[in-house]
């Protein structure tokens, strides 16, 4: 990959947090991750491969609401055969917490680490890292 990949790997982001606001189906996710090798680490889990995927969204999926994701900078910078992309996202959501009367709204950025690859002649995510979590003021905690 090269420098003239960066439009559509920055879109691909766009794209990905897109269905996660929609809580999109499986089928609509899974092509945009690596079929072998695929790590990703959240602050609650790290996962190893397709099928651990599928078992934290769908449980995440079940516990946030109102979900909105903005990619407020996706920077590429490529290695080899690989793009690595260093991501900041504002996230907020809406999480319910039993009994609790109300919900409560989640309001952070995420800095994220990606590391992309061609399979098939089409990007993957092979890693995904979250760095680190800063909630804004008055946001609820995860």
């Amino acid at each position: 990959m090269n420098e003239s990949h960066t439009p559509a790997l920055q879109q691909m982001a766009k794209d990905w947090y897109h269905l996660l606001d929609v809580h999109a189906p499986m089928l609509e996710l899974m092509p945009m991750l690596a079929t072998e090798g695929l790590e990703m680490v959240f602050p609650e889990a790290t996962l190893s491969g397709q099928n651990d995927f599928v078992n934290w969204y769908q449980g995440v999926i079940r516990i946030f609401f109102d979900e909105v994701h903005q990619v407020v900078s996706a920077d590429v910078r490529y290695e080899g055969d690989e793009a690595h992309m260093d991501i900041v996202v504002h996230w907020e959501a809406s999480v319910w917490k039993p009994p609790a009367r109300n919900s409560e709204r989640i309001s952070l950025e995420a800095f994220q680490r990606w590391v992309v690859v061609l399979e098939n002649d089409k990007p993957v995510v092979k890693t995904y890292i979250v760095d680190r979590l800063e909630y804004n003021e008055g946001s609820a905690k995860l």
